[in-house]
C-alpha cells in the first residue's frame, strides 16, 4: 500500500505538457474542495520545474525566497488540474515566475513566486519562543468513534485519516468544543517519513504544509471552528517567503498569531523555525471566516 508521504510526493510531482504547461491530480483529505495547500505546492513545483542555470553540489543556483498567491475559485476534486508558467523575468541575480491554475477553463489560483542566487549579507532573526519540544508533546488523541458518527462525512474522513504530516500543539484546542482563546497557538510538525534532499521537494512540501493550521488561529478569540455546521471557511490568499535551508521531515515550530479580524476575515501570520532556532520561513494568509445563519447552507471548510 502507497504510503501517505509517497501519495504526497506523487501529488507534487507534476506531468509535464508543454514547456511551460503542467498538469496535476488532486486528493481527497475530507474537505469539501481542494486543499489550499495541494494548489500552493503544485504551483511552486512548476514554478520550479521552469528555472535554468544548473546546479551547485546538488543545491539549485537560484531557489525561492517568496511567492504571493490568491485563490479565485474552489478547486474541483474530481479533475485536475493545469498550471501555466509565465517566465515573466529571468535577471542577473532574480527570477520570478507567474503561475496560473487552471480548472475547467477557469483560473482558480495564481501566484507570482521570486527566485534568487545565494549570496552574502546583512543577517539577523526573531528568536524563537521557548517552548516544550516535540517530544514531550503527546500526540493528539483519535477523536473517539461514537463523537465521530456524528458529524458530516467529510469531517469524519478529516479527523479519522492519517496525513503525510505529523503534528504536535504545544498548548491543544478542542475544535469540536472550542473555547475562547487568545489568537496564538504553537504546532510542531514534520513530515512522517525521510524522503530525498532535493531543496525544491522540501520547499513544495512545507508549501503544502504551511495552508495548515494558519487561519484557524484567527477564529481562537470567538470560540468558533471549521468543524461547525454553521461556520464557513476559506482561504483568500497567501504568502510565504523563505529564509534558510530546513528540511521537511525534520520537526519545525510553526509560531502562528492572529493580529485582526473584521468584515468576515481574519489575517493570520506564521513564522517556521527549525530544531535549533532558525527561522526558516515566514507565511501571512487573510481567510473568509463566516458565520451564517443558515447552517444549512455552510460547506465544510475549503482549505483550512
Amino acid at each position: 500500500m502507497t504510503s501517505p508521504v509517497s501519495e504526497l510526493i506523487e501529488l507534487l510531482s507534476l506531468e509535464r505538457l508543454e514547456d511551460n504547461l503542467f498538469r496535476g491530480q488532486s486528493r481527497d483529505i475530507g474537505t469539501k474542495y481542494v486543499f489550499g495547500g495541494q494548489v500552493l505546492g503544485q504551483a511552486l513545483s512548476a514554478a520550479q520545474a521552469t528555472l535554468e542555470g544548473g546546479r551547485d553540489n546538488g543545491v539549485p543556483l537560484r531557489t525561492a525566497h517568496s511567492l504571493h498567491a490568491y485563490f479565485l475559485r474552489a478547486g474541483d476534486i474530481e479533475h485536475p488540474i493545469v498550471y501555466d508558467v509565465d517566465r515573466t523575468r529571468d535577471g542577473g541575480s532574480f527570477s520570478v515566475r507567474r503561475v496560473s491554475a487552471i480548472q475547467h477553463g477557469k483560473v482558480i489560483f495564481f501566484c507570482a513566486a521570486s527566485f534568487q542566487e545565494l549570496e552574502p549579507g546583512a543577517e539577523h532573526q526573531l528568536s524563537m519562543p521557548a517552548l516544550p519540544q516535540p517530544e514531550d508533546i503527546e500526540p493528539a488523541h483519535a477523536v473517539p468513534e461514537e463523537v465521530l458518527a456524528k458529524l458530516p462525512t467529510k469531517v469524519q474522513r478529516w479527523l479519522s485519516r492519517t496525513g503525510p504530516f505529523e503534528f504536535r500543539h504545544v498548548y491543544p484546542r478542542d475544535e469540536l468544543k472550542p473555547p475562547k482563546r487568545p489568537p496564538f497557538q504553537q504546532v510542531w510538525f514534520r513530515l512522517a517519513e525521510k524522503v530525498g534532499d532535493p531543496p525544491e521537494l522540501h520547499r513544495a512540501l512545507l508549501a503544502y504544509a504551511s495552508d495548515f493550521q494558519l487561519l484557524g488561529t484567527a477564529t481562537y478569540p470567538h470560540g468558533i471552528s471549521y468543524y461547525q455546521p454553521d461556520v464557513q471557511m476559506a482561504s483568500l490568499d497567501h504568502a510565504l517567503w523563505f529564509h534558510r535551508p530546513f528540511r521537511a521531515d525534520d520537526w519545525l515550530l510553526y509560531s502562528i498569531d492572529s493580529p485582526s479580524a473584521q468584515n468576515s476575515r481574519g489575517l493570520a501570520r506564521g513564522m517556521i523555525y527549525d530544531r535549533t532556532g532558525r527561522l526558516v520561513a515566514s507565511t501571512a494568509q487573510e481567510g473568509l471566516i463566516r458565520v451564517v445563519q443558515d447552517a444549512t447552507c455552510a460547506p465544510p471548510a475549503v482549505n483550512s
